[in-house]
Parts: structure tokens; sequence; C-alpha cells
């Protein structure tokens, strides 16, 4: 049984741009290769044909790991989603009590995370640890060097 993730719009149109991508781009020109090896002659000893028949059964793998993701994937319009507790998509900033330190993330997907700009994986640590908190809880939250704890300041979307 897999589990559903929720994308916004965008998240889900880029899951969708690469399982086609790799469909109709990738699989023919693996197939190509794999038929201009064949035409050389000798498979046994034809490190091509040995080589494209690997990367064809890596493709393969990649795009029915994609189809199942995809088959999963909703879409979430998060103008119907209560901003009074985290959930996904929910853009929250907190402050580590320790150091006073304030961060800014949006709860998405995980094939959406993106640290740098700010989107957090709901199945991380920290932001399985802020799902269903509200404005003003503290998240205490297991990380690999100890637990963390982390004030919920503002839950917009």
């Amino acid at each position: 049984m897999s589990d559903i993730s929720y994308y916004t719009p965008e998240g889900f149109q880029k899951l969708k741009d690469e399982l086609e991508h790799l469909e109709h781009v990738e699989r023919p020109r693996v197939t190509q290769e794999i038929s201009d090896a064949r035409d050389k002659g000798d498979l046994s000893e034809n490190a091509e044909y040995h080589a494209a028949k690997e990367e064809q059964s890596h493709l393969e793998f990649k795009i029915a790991k994609l189809k199942n993701v995809f088959s999963n994937a909703r879409i979430l319009d998060d103008s119907q989603l209560d901003t009074s507790k985290v959930l996904v998509l929910s853009k929250v900033k907190i402050k580590n009590t320790a150091n006073n330190m304030e961060f800014a993330y949006t709860l998405v997907a995980d094939s959406e995370s993106n640290i740098k700009l700010g989107k957090l994986s709901v199945n991380s640590p920290i932001g399985k640890g802020l799902l269903g908190k509200e404005v003003g809880d503290i998240a205490e939250i297991q990380v690999p060097n100890g637990i963390m704890n982390f004030e919920i300041i503002e839950i917009t979307r």
C-alpha cells in the first residue's frame, strides 16, 4: 500500500513533466542506444550493449517508481485548508527555543522539498514534528543529535 502525497499545482505539473520526459525522450533514446550497440556484433563482449541495457533497467525502475508516486499524488487547494494548525502546504514560521533563531518553511511533499527555497518535506523529522501544531505550541522534535524545541510563531497559506 502506497502513501498519498499532496502537491501544489506546480509540484504536480513538475512531477507529470518529469514522467513524460522519461517516457517520451529518455526511453526512446536508450532503446536506440541498445539497437545501435546490437548492430555492432557479438553481444557477449559488447560493453556498449551491456551499458545500454543497464541504463534501460535503471530508467524503467525510475519510471515505475515515478508512476507509483504520480498515481498516489493529490493536488491540494491551499485556500481551502485550515490555517489554525500546521498542515501540508502550510507556511510556518518557527523559533528555535535554544538560540532564538527563526526559520520559515513551507511543508511540502518529498519530491518538492528544497531547503534552500524554504520547502521542507512533511516526512522529515522537523516536518513530522510540526504537523498538527498551532501558533504558540512548542514542538519537541527528535533529530539525529538530540531533541530540539521549536515554538510555532506564525502559520499562513
